[in-house]
């Protein structure tokens, strides 16, 4: 397991735990806390669990992320959980085995009483790179840039959560700017507006002090 964590100042802020979740892959994950106005990376990483792990039992991997969600929301006590949703063009096989995963993610939040929030893969593009049809190299940029990170995150699994946890801040922004219906954090549409064009120097001067590499 990789990951990185920044060290801030403790605040009464709206914190949420964005996860990537795999079907074969790291699970990715990033946690990042907003007062309305400036995002703050706390923690990223990613889960990658080891084949002679997945041979114990069917359910290895997935105790396994069970755990790391469960050992999240214990340490950082995140207020929502954001993740991405099943791609629906994956062959039928894989998509079982991520609806496996991201089962054990919704027990995991129910078991704290946190809402889970899902957002497809292309609305996580648009809402941070402007483009449905980002690549991977470009999300990680976009984050890196967005919350004024001084390396680019890895791995892409990682950088995949924090783009997550940062579309659901601009659905919930926009939901509070406009006075939408809680229904519309829950299921972003084209109207969010992308973090790719609006003001993020202002959003996103993140108070990034120190980046600890724990890998």
């Amino acid at each position: 397991m990789t990951a990185t964590s920044v060290t801030i100042k403790k605040s009464a802020c709206v914190r949420v735990l964005g996860l990537d979740p795999a079907a074969a892959g790291p699970t990715g994950y990033g946690i990042i806390e907003s007062d309305g106005r400036y995002c703050k990376l706390l923690h990223y990483g990613a889960l990658r669990v080891t084949p002679a792990r997945r041979k114990e039992s069917s359910g290895a991997a997935l105790q396994d992320v069970h755990e790391l969600v469960s050992r999240l929301i214990r340490e950082f006590s995140p207020t929502v959980v954001a993740a991405e949703s099943v791609f629906t063009a994956l062959n039928m096989r894989t998509a079982l085995r991520l609806a496996e995963v991201r089962g054990v993610v919704l027990l995991a939040a129910a078991q704290h009483g946190l809402a889970v929030y899902s957002y497809s893969p292309r609305e996580v593009k648009a809402s941070v790179a402007g483009y449905g049809h980002a690549d991977k190299r470009q999300i990680q940029l976009m984050v890196r840039a967005l919350l004024s990170m001084t390396e680019t995150p890895e791995p892409a699994d990682a950088a995949d959560a924090l783009a997550v946890a940062l579309c659901h801040l601009q659905a919930e922004h926009a939901r509070w700017r406009f006075n939408l219906p809680p229904e519309f954090g829950a299921r972003p549409t084209s109207r969010v507006p992308s973090l790719a064009v609006t003001t993020t120097r202002r959003a996103t001067r993140a108070a990034v002090s120190r980046i600890e590499s724990t890998r």
